[in-house]
């Protein structure tokens, strides 16, 4: 099967990280608007708590330094320092569980728009897709969704107001000196942060970047378990994935090496801050300015605000990795739909099945044409096959009735009905595909049968496996119905895959039959007693055949000889033989092999 080479067609690249993702992030949240409010009511209740308990602490303090100190009035600031510091605590941990649900919800609904949008998109995609390395993108995007809301939210701005109001209660309580110095520090400590932090993002952006490639490297190997092994590249692969990881390696040490630069920097600018105020403070009570209940208060500030603030610079990395990781899985959202339902799309209405290529052009790429105004009929409950060199674009012809892609021109019909009108859902439920190539499911035999119709009974679904002939060897397994088939369906052979392909396609019962080489992994026996039951089932169906193998294709109504794209010979199994062309010319030398190969 012919398979288009898209590496001209990158993925979209991603952008500087942006308060954009922030803002994408809005409606998710919004939708819990009532347990947003409170959850902010409760951070702001936390903060004034917090910023209390050292007012409380200071009034204790001086009421405790009289000559004869009134131990009512400090036992009432007692229970209340101690009431502040349990509200503190309280509120913030009543904010965190009103808000959970919000931040839980939101990841869930962002992880399935990504999925589903990732099925919606067209095959180009998924032919070129690296399966690991998108896996990476939506794990630490569903991750650092969660982070982002939380540190932005919960972190940086009870921080931020925090500091403000301990400037504001120390300009007025003490001195405006006070009140600079700690916006002073604040100012210097963000500053530093931020030039720092912006300029080691490029190795944390690159270290990801590297990480996904790594770790898609890694899965695409091991799906590739037998090729791997066929060929004795084991050591191939190791080298591969190590230059990945080498890279990598070097961009984390850069990484690593830089956040100790900026650490440095901001326990500097924090002791240089904390030095001034405390030496500010003590030299109020010594002159007797201040009172000994303002430097423990002063000193409770500090160590209040500048706790979390040492903590800024890695909020801040975190926000600026997490917007990254966001904004990668928000490219997924961003990547275009190939094919797209029109806005009046109406469901398919099958009424016999007839299915018409009218001057259908089509190129997986602009410079590689693959077909050629193909035009051909296939008649309600008809069975017309196409046959051809590897190549020629027969595949092509079941991936535009599937619409997969959409045809450059000309028009596909079902029952009149232009497929780009209708909707892609009912479309492609009217439709029953055996490919060449069959994928599995890492389940069990039953749940991969059952697939082609979910809501099926288990007698349909026994009924389906005995009309693909493959009831017997399910039942001759130990576990029956319940075996796993393995990852891609591996833990079974070409043939017994295929016949769980043919038996899940029976389920579905479509009205129109598309066989791509749908016996060809199976051997002659078999194959015959297939084939023979797929022809009678195709005789209350539209079927399309594609096939390599000739003899398959002898009782279909009308045969279709396709090379280079095009139409070359078309007609019944006699009528093409009498004519002594391409048809015939295929038809001698197959024979020609199957006899060589019974004679050995």
């Amino acid at each position: 099967m012919f398979h288009p080479d898209h590496s001209h067609s990158p993925p979209p690249p991603i952008g500087e990280p942006s308060l954009r993702s922030i803002g994408r992030l809005f409606p998710y949240l919004w939708e819990f608007r009532g347990r947003v409010l409170l959850a902010l009511a409760l951070l702001i209740g936390a903060k004034l708590a917090s910023v209390a308990v050292p007012l409380v602490l200071k009034e204790i303090i001086d009421a405790l330094d009289q000559p004869r100190p009134e131990l009512v009035l400090p036992l009432a600031f007692i229970l209340g320092y101690g009431i502040l510091r349990f509200a503190s605590t309280s509120f913030s941990d009543l904010r965190d569980v009103v808000f959970a649900k919000v931040t839980q919800r939101a990841m869930r609904r962002i992880s399935m728009a990504v999925f589903q949008h990732l099925h919606a998109l067209s095959l180009r995609f998924h032919l070129e897709r690296q399966t690991g390395g998108i896996t990476r993108d939506i794990e630490r995007g569903s991750k650092a969704m969660s982070s982002l809301v939380g540190y932005l939210l919960f972190r940086i701005t009870p921080t931020i107001l925090e500091i403000l109001m301990v400037a504001g209660i120390l300009f007025v309580k003490l001195n405006w000196v006070f009140g600079l110095i700690t916006l002073v520090t604040l100012a210097a400590y963000i500053g530093f942060t931020i030039t720092i932090t912006e300029w080691r993002t490029q190795f944390v952006r690159r270290a990801n970047a590297l990480d996904s490639e790594a770790y898609g490297r890694a899965i695409d190997s091991l799906l590739n378990y037998e090729t791997v092994k066929y060929f004795g590249n084991e050591k191939y692969e190791a080298r591969r994935y190590d230059n990945s990881l080498i890279e990598w390696e070097n961009m984390a040490l850069k990484s690593q090496r830089s956040l100790g630069l900026l650490n440095i920097a901001q326990a500097g600018v924090i002791a240089i801050g904390v030095t001034l105020m405390v030496l500010l403070a003590a030299d109020g009570v010594v002159e007797g300015t201040l009172t000994l209940g303002d430097l423990v208060m002063v000193n409770a500030f500090l160590l209040q605000m500048f706790q979390p603030l040492s903590f800024l610079g890695v909020m801040y990395r975190q926000i600026k990795e997490s917007i990254t990781d966001v904004e990668r899985m928000f490219a997924l959202l961003q990547r275009p739909r190939e094919v797209e339902d029109a806005q009046d799309a109406q469901a398919l209405d099958v009424i016999a099945g007839e299915v018409k290529f009218e001057q259908v052009n089509f190129a997986y790429n602009p410079d590689r044409p693959i077909l050629h105004d193909v035009s051909f009929t296939i008649p309600a409950g008809k069975t017309v096959a196409a046959v051809g060199s590897s190549g020629a674009g027969k595949s092509t012809l079941a991936r535009l009735l599937f619409r997969f892609y959409d045809v450059g021109a000309g028009s596909v019909r079902i029952d009149g009905q232009d497929i780009r009108q209708v909707t892609q859902d009912s479309l492609r439920a009217a439709i029953g595909v055996v490919p060449q190539d069959t994928v599995l499911f890492n389940d069990s035999i039953y749940y991969n049968i059952a697939y082609g119709r979910p809501d099926a009974c288990r007698d349909e679904v026994i009924e389906a496996a005995r009309a693909a002939h493959i009831l017997q060897f399910i039942e001759s397994l130990p576990q029956g119905w319940d075996t796993v088939v393995g990852e891609r369906g591996l833990k079974l052979s070409g043939g017994e895959k295929q016949r769980v392909a043919i038996a899940r396609t029976l389920l579905k019962n479509p009205a129109i039959l598309i066989l791509d080489e749908a016996t060809s992994a199976l051997d002659t026996k078999t194959e015959k007693a297939i084939q023979a039951e797929l022809l009678e089932i195709a005789k209350s169906r539209t079927s399309l055949i594609i096939a390599h193998r000739l003899s398959t294709v002898v009782e279909a109504d009308e045969i279709l000889v396709i090379e280079g794209g095009r139409i070359v010979e078309r007609g019944r199994h006699p009528e093409l033989l009498a004519r002594n062309g391409v048809y015939a010319h295929m038809w001698a030398l197959q024979q020609q092999a199957e006899a060589e190969d019974g004679a050995d």
